[in-house]
């Protein structure tokens, strides 16, 4: 076991970190508690294939691959960005970079062979997080994804000197060489020692960073540290951090809590821990709902899916987070717990004002539940989101719109939520809109008599994404769109009505 220690002189209490890196398990006394894995591995370590170009989440330079032990032992792997991922938050993992991959056979890896061969490398900046999301992807996939796949799996990686294609075909090229595993035995033992390990406490310069390992030691701990920052995907509080450089005192990293990342069906909701990473929980909604299908391909990177929780995506509140509106059209609620004390809210009496949320003190998210919304015998419900941004891939919504409607046996509109995200300091609902259509019959005209009724719903700005105009546009041609899509599922029309929407390109 080797021993990487940083200055000793400025610990009060701890236990090093400890993680498998390099073919054995290292411990370490991280140099602050927020020091970023990009951090760790550029300057302490000389290893300077991982790149770092934005230092926010967005390029993929950075990529590295997470390595953690499933609910039935075996390795998963997972790229994440190390710029906006704390050090501490590696206790208990594997970690691996670029340099790494030389170690699994006796020359270069297939993905590398490939990337060469079709030379989908020119500078060389982007190359090694390219591989690293690519080796991800190559472990755990025995055969060869189709192309939407390899490229969901690039969603986080930008490359601004070859296009994809080379790329696209590099991966192909890597499955139909001999394949290339490794020794993951090795890994998971090491990993199952680190299992038994005591909750993290470290105390480095004034600042805490704790890891509790039950709900019961988390809701005690907040009681104790009631201003301590909740920590999970590290997605936002990362960017406090590298962007604007702000003094975190306490962490609490709430990952290594098997509660809170369980995903339960039940005949009336599937509930989500609130530490199920997002690529999981749009995993499960889509196998209850196939309306999450558009929403969860755009929904950030791979490596931010990766990371990031639901949970955290919810309490960060932000008013362009995409999974909300769909949520809240979907009438889900929040299970919280403060101490031992639990309660439910639904999700749309959880947002005050902007960055604000009905959440007391020291009172936390411990589970998503999601209505089933089975159709009775007199009634038709249809449930959609959508996604307009400039980009098609992780970029930052202008307009998230989600809907939801159920009909009688008269064609009547008998339940209707319209949620809209980007258009107003919180996610929020069109009630205006939704009375106009209530118990009105569902049809063109109605919904087209209606739509007048979202101005007094929304004042939504202008900013660098979207003008206010655009977004009150969009935000109308998304309901239609909506409309003609259930009048196409229903079969009460041979084609889909299309509306123009050239200025949602």
């Amino acid at each position: 076991m080797s021993i990487i220690m940083f200055p000793a002189n400025s610990v009060q209490h701890n236990r090093p970190v400890r993680f498998y890196f390099r073919q054995e398990i290292c411990e370490i006394i991280p140099s602050h508690t927020t020091q970023t894995v990009l951090q760790f591995l550029r300057e302490s370590c000389r290893a300077t294939g991982t790149k770092e170009g934005c230092g926010e989440g967005d390029c993929g330079a950075c990529t590295v691959v997470i390595g953690k032990l499933d609910e039935q032992n075996q390795l998963h792997l997972e790229a994440v960005n190390a710029c906006i991922q704390f050090l501490p938050t590696l206790d208990g993992c594997a970690l691996f970079t670029i340099e790494d991959l030389q170690n699994l056979s006796d020359d270069f890896h297939p993905i590398q062979h490939a990337m060469i061969t079709a030379h989908g490398s020119q500078c060389g900046f982007c190359t090694p997080g390219i591989i690293m999301s690519l080796w991800a992807m190559y472990e755990n996939s025995a055969s060869c994804p189709n192309e939407e796949q390899i490229l969901d799996a690039l969603s986080g990686n930008l490359c601004r000197c070859t296009g994809y294609r080379p790329i696209i075909d590099a991966v192909k090229l890597a499955y139909e060489s001999p394949r290339v595993t490794f020794d993951k035995a090795k890994i998971i033992d090491a990993l199952q020692s680190l299992q038994a390990l005591p909750s993290l406490a470290l105390m480095i310069k004034d600042q805490q960073f704790f890891i509790p390992k039950t709900l019961e030691a988390l809701a005690e701990l907040y009681k104790t540290y009631p201003n301590a920052r909740l920590l999970s995907g590290s997605t936002d509080i990362g960017l406090w951090v590298t962007k604007q450089h702000r003094q975190l005192d306490n962490l609490i990293f709430i990952n290594h809590i098997l509660a809170l990342k369980t995903i339960n069906n039940t005949a009336d909701y599937v509930e989500i821990g609130a530490g199920v990473s997002l690529q999981d929980a749009f995993t499960a909604l889509i196998a209850q709902n196939s309306g999450w299908q558009e929403l969860a391909r755009r929904f950030a990177s791979k490596q931010i899916k990766n990371a990031g929780t639901l949970g955290g995506n919810i309490a960060n509140g932000s008013p362009i987070g995409d999974s909300m509106p769909a949520l809240i059209a979907q009438s889900a609620k929040l299970v919280l717990r403060c101490g031992e004390q639990v309660r439910t809210l639904a999700l749309d009496e959880f947002y005050i004002a902007y960055q604000k949320n009905a959440l007391q003190p020291s009172e936390f998210i411990t589970a998503i539940q999601v209505p089933n919304h089975q159709n009775l015998p007199d009634e038709l419900s249809y449930f959609a989101t959508y996604k307009v941004a400039k980009r098609f891939d992780a970029d930052i919504s202008a307009v998230c719109g989600a809907y939801f409607v159920k009909l009688d046996k008269q064609n009547k509109v008998s339940e209707i939520r319209i949620v809209y995200g980007g258009m107003a300091e919180i996610p929020k609902r069109a009630k205006h809109l939704e009375a106009a259509l209530h118990n009105q019959e569902w049809l063109e005209a109605n919904i087209d008599n209606a739509l007048s009724k979202i101005e007094q719903d929304f004042s939504p700005l202008t900013d660098g994404r979207a003008s206010a105009h655009y977004r009150l546009l969009v935000a109308k041609n998304l309901l239609k769109r909506f409309y003609f899509e259930s009048q196409v599922t229903a079969g009460t029309t041979n084609e889909p009505k299309l509306i123009r929407l050239t200025q949602i390109a």
